[in-house]
């Protein structure tokens, strides 16, 4: 004879699902085209999506950095599998301090700096937001137009209001930094402000140090707290400590700021989720206290994190030589971004393509911006099959604070008035900028 509960059981499982009122939620863009990539028969399929190195051959580059370090590594007969503390490996959050702040930095020397691993860049941002929201005065977070498509999540799932700033220009594929000083300036008083220290996603668009200090002097006058996104230092300018020098700013002067370091990029540890959330304080004390609340955050969420990037990180940094080669490697991968910005543009200059392709080599990075249109990029994907991101968007004056958000957190009634795309530049090579040239000479001729 069954039980009660068991004719429960089945009941239940002959009708509706409980999960029945669970609707489809919209594709994310950038994992869209890469399934439309892989699902592409074309031979000459070219892939300028995702945010990822590649080498002349097209293939994602493992670093000969990284290979030591792990053949290092498992050698080790006296390594283990040990949980990590909630914080994470103690030297590796100390060499990532470091190399974000510099090692003589006076916020380290006085131990006003509290640094925890996190889930690569991603995972930073979000413990960062969700610390924010319990412990800061001011929950509204301002972050440029556009930006990385991701970086509203963050904070919106820890319940910030996010605005935006001026930034992108697209008349002249630079930057608006009259828009973006006028905008802070208007912003709340204590409000966080998003800032990406160097190689700006999507628009590979830079304030000069110049304007970094105006930036500076303008945000510590309002009071505004910075938070900086840092996934490519030593990717742009081939310099770690010119590539920090907007961070290193804003420690100087004493102030306190959030730094999210990735090193996805920069290392090419993508799938080894590696990076780091600092808090630099006022006091020593305070940092401590923000610590401990950092452990209570992490703590339900995954309790600790990974070890094996992490290894491969602290390896590298601590050994002069392999330091070195990764630095080495470094310099030649952003060289090899200059060249193929270098090389695209001598292309379509060739070819008389009509426009203004200036800013394809003043823009600088992984990205850029194109200038192309939604329906131009169609016909890229369409007839040469190539695929690119639709992060970067912008629209009218009167909606700029709404568009860079997911459309699932936009209103309904936003319509855009232009879409512009985001190309990664490290997916291109030799062989595949005439093609790419070719490509968008026929989108701008044939859809003007």
């Amino acid at each position: 004879m069954e039980s009660k509960n068991s004719n429960n059981a089945k009941e239940s499982s002959d009708g509706d699902s409980v999960f029945e009122n669970v609707t489809r939620a919209p594709d994310i863009p950038v994992y869209a085209v890469m399934v439309a990539y892989r699902e592409d028969p074309s031979p000459v399929k070219l892939n300028l999506g995702i945010g990822v190195y590649r080498t002349e051959e097209g293939k994602p580059l493992l670093l000969d950095a990284v290979r030591k370090a792990e053949e290092l590594l498992v050698n080790d007969l006296s390594a283990n599998k040990e949980y990590l503390p909630i914080t994470g490996m103690i030297e590796f959050n100390k060499l990532s301090a470091n190399l974000i702040f510099g090692a003589d930095s006076s916020a380290i020397k006085e131990n006003r700096v509290t640094t925890v691993q996190c889930l690569s860049g991603s995972g930073s941002l979000r413990i960062g937001a969700e610390f924010l929201a319990k412990h800061y005065h001011q929950r509204t977070v301002y972050m440029s137009q556009p930006t990385y498509a991701n970086h509203p999540n963050f904070f919106v799932a820890a319940g910030i209001t996010v605005k935006t700033y001026r930034y992108y220009d697209p008349t002249t594929s630079g930057l608006d930094f009259q828009g973006m000083l006028e905008d802070l300036g208007a912003a709340s008083s204590g409000a966080i402000v998003l800032l990406q220290a160097c190689g700006h996603n999507p628009t590979g668009v830079d304030p000069s140090l110049e304007q970094w200090e105006q930036l500076r002097k303008l945000m510590r006058l309002k009071g505004l707290l910075p938070f900086f996104d840092c996934a490519y230092q030593g990717f742009v300018s081939a310099s770690l400590d010119a590539d920090a020098q907007s961070v290193h700013m804003f420690v100087a002067d004493g102030g306190e700021c959030l730094a999210a370091l990735s090193y996805s990029k920069i290392m090419g540890l993508y799938a080894e989720r590696v990076g780091a959330l600092s808090i630099v304080c006022k006091t020593a004390d305070v940092a401590s206290r923000a610590e401990s609340q950092l452990k209570l955050i992490i703590r339900p969420m995954y309790s600790n994190p990974p070890i094996h990037g992490a290894s491969i990180v602290t390896a590298i940094l601590k050994d002069r030589e392999m330091y070195g080669e990764w630095i080495s490697e470094l310099k030649a991968m952003a060289d090899r971004v200059t060249s193929m910005r270098q090389q695209l543009y001598n292309a379509l200059h060739d070819r008389g393509t009509p426009g203004d392709w200036s800013h394809i080599t003043k823009q600088v990075g992984m990205f850029s911006l194109t200038g192309l249109s939604a329906e131009q990029v169609e016909f890229l994907t369409k007839e040469y099959h190539i695929y690119m991101s639709s992060d970067g968007c912008v629209s009218g004056a009167n909606q700029f604070h709404l568009i860079c958000l997911p459309l699932y957190y936009a209103k309904p009634s936003v319509t855009l008035e232009k879409r512009f795309q985001r190309i990664n530049m490290a997916g291109l090579s030799a062989k595949t900028v005439p093609y790419l040239a070719d490509a968008i000479h026929a989108a701008v001729t044939l859809k003007a």
